[in-house]
């Protein structure tokens, strides 16, 4: 009975809960906020190139 409800009312939008997921995704990373945090990530794979020279 609740499985019927899900398929007949709930899965025609699809689409919208997947467009909201990810405008939550996309604002998540690109807050502020993780800037700095994102920019760190994004120097890792440099950082043993300084320890050996």
């Amino acid at each position: 009975m609740f499985a019927d409800f899900v398929q007949h009312v709930l899965r025609p939008f699809w689409g919208v809960w997947m467009m909201v997921l990810f405008l939550g995704i996309v604002f998540w990373a690109f807050r502020p906020k993780n800037k700095g945090r994102f920019e760190s990530y994004g120097d890792i794979p440099f950082r043993d190139d300084d320890k050996e020279r």
